[in-house]
Parts: C-alpha cells; sequence; structure tokens
C-alpha cells in the first residue's frame, strides 16, 4: 500500500499513476498541505485516471499510519517533519526531495535507525549510473582534468545547484578523493582569482519547462571529456521512486539510495 505525499503536484500525480500502474502496488492514499484547493479531491482524477475512491486530504499522521510506503517530493522542511511520522509509524519513506540542508539529513538519518528510508536526489536509472561513472573518471584522470557541472532545470525550480548536480559533484570528490566542501565552486562572477588547480565548479541555468539536463566536463589541455544526461519526462524519477518502494519494504532500518536499489552499491 502506498501514500503519496503532494498527491495533487506535478511530481505527486505522477507518483499516482505510477504507483495505480505498478504490479504489486495499490495506491492507498494521498495528502497536500492544509488549506490547498485540491483537498476533498479524488485522487485518481487529479492523476489522470479514473476514480480511485481515494480523496486528497492533509492528514500526514493518519496517511504514514496507514499504508507500508509513502513516497515524497516535497520541500525540505515538510520531508524532515514527515521523517520523524515515518519513524513512528515504521513506514518506508521514500524521499525524491532536493535542496535538503545538514539539519534535514540528519532528520532522515534519525529516522533511518527506526524504519528503511530511501533517499536520493535523483531517482533515474540513468543519472544513477553517471553517478558511479563520474566517480570512475574523476578517479582515473585526476586533478589535471579541471570538472565543471552544469545543470538546466525549468524556471520553477527553486534550489540550485540541483540536488543531482551536487550529487554529481560529491561523486567527482570522492573519486579524487577530497572533500567537496573544500574544492566546490557555487559561482563566478566579475573579475576574481584564477581557477584553483582540482576545484570542481557548477553552473546552474533555468528556463522553459526543461525537465532537467546535467553535464559533468573535464577538461584537460587538448581534449575535454563530457558525460550527460537529458530527462525529456518526470516519469522516469516516479518510476525510481515506486521500485524504490517495493525494494525496500522487506529491508530493515537504514538509509539507503538509489546505488543500493539498482545493486550498484559497494
Amino acid at each position: 500500500k502506498i501514500g503519496v505525499v503532494g498527491c495533487a503536484g506535478r511530481m505527486g500525480r505522477m507518483l499516482v499513476r505510477e504507483a495505480h500502474e505498478t504490479a504489486g502496488c495499490e495506491v492507498a492514499g494521498g495528502i497536500e498541505a492544509p488549506g490547498a484547493v485540491a483537498l476533498g479531491e479524488d485522487i485518481g482524477a487529479l492523476a489522470g485516471l479514473a476514480p480511485l475512491g481515494l480523496t486528497a486530504g492533509s492528514d500526514a499522521r493518519a496517511l504514514f499510519a496507514a499504508v507500508d510506503a509513502v513516497l515524497e517530493f516535497t520541500t525540505p522542511e515538510a520531508t524532515a517533519a514527515h521523517a520523524a511520522l515515518a519513524a513512528e509509524t515504521g513506514c518506508v519513506h521514500v524521499v525524491g526531495t532536493t535542496g535538503l540542508t545538514t539539519e534535514h539529513e540528519a532528520a532522515l538519518g534519525d529516522a533511518a535507525r527506526r524504519t528503511a528510508v530511501v533517499w536520493a536526489p535523483n531517482m533515474s536509472l540513468g543519472v544513477n549510473l553517471l553517478l558511479r561513472l563520474t566517480e570512475q573518471v574523476a578517479a582515473a584522470l585526476g586533478d589535471d582534468y579541471d570538472i565543471e557541472i552544469t545543470e538546466i532545470h525549468h524556471r520553477y525550480k527553486a534550489d540550485a545547484p540541483s540536488g543531482t548536480a551536487l550529487a554529481l559533484g560529491r561523486a567527482a570528490a570522492k573519486g579524487r578523493g577530497v572533500d567537496l566542501d573544500d574544492v566546490g565552486v557555487r559561482g563566478r562572477d566579475g573579475v576574481g582569482a584564477p581557477r584553483r588547480r582540482g576545484d570542481i565548479g557548477f553552473s546552474a541555468l533555468r528556463g522553459g519547462d526543461i525537465v532537467g539536463e546535467h553535464t559533468v566536463i573535464l577538461a584537460a589541455d587538448g581534449e575535454r571529456l563530457e558525460l550527460a544526461h537529458r530527462a525529456t519526462s518526470r516519469q522516469i524519477y516516479a518510476r525510481g521512486a515506486v521500485r524504490a518502494a517495493l525494494w525496500a519494504r522487506d529491508k530493515p532500518p537504514g538509509l539507503y539510495g538509489m546505488a543500493d536499489v539498482l545493486g550498484l552499491s559497494g
């Protein structure tokens, strides 16, 4: 039984559809923020399906208590609060929320001591393979190659750099055996010092309805290598989230990632 937080949002509707259409899953509830215009609407109809006989509510505690897994792509603050409910109820918490601070991540870690939490800045299969490739290539090439990470998203995305871009930066830093906090450069403006050897730079672009594009550029004198992923539909994230919920249903408490779900960890 799967519940969806933010069931009337763009991602929420896709999560409902994906769960409904996946064998072994049953959509069992969904919530929206108090005062949302979608409250009382049928969850299935909101997702473009036939009515499911379930209305969008606002009682998060009741949702977590009634289902086996909750899928959430919302705000960092809401996600951290819901993590505590997951721990309290023993419900699997699948989190695709981006923009989490250290404090928000700590809340997920606390919940993971009591239930299975799957958190990933990006739940697509392709992106998670790109993360592994980035780590391997960064390790092989070393800091003779400058690393720049560019990402492009739709005009409404609130956080920058994207969670996926930062994950790619962490993967590159891990490959080099350094801490991203020590070498990451989030923006350049005006006349400043030349690029430091070993920096990992980030550039964020926003516009239109672009779902998401990420490119890792490794540039040296005489050549440039680019590793890229382009998403054309958000359904890939919903597919990954539902797969994560099915994978985690019989797992012990712990904080897991998509690498675990896809058998890429270790």
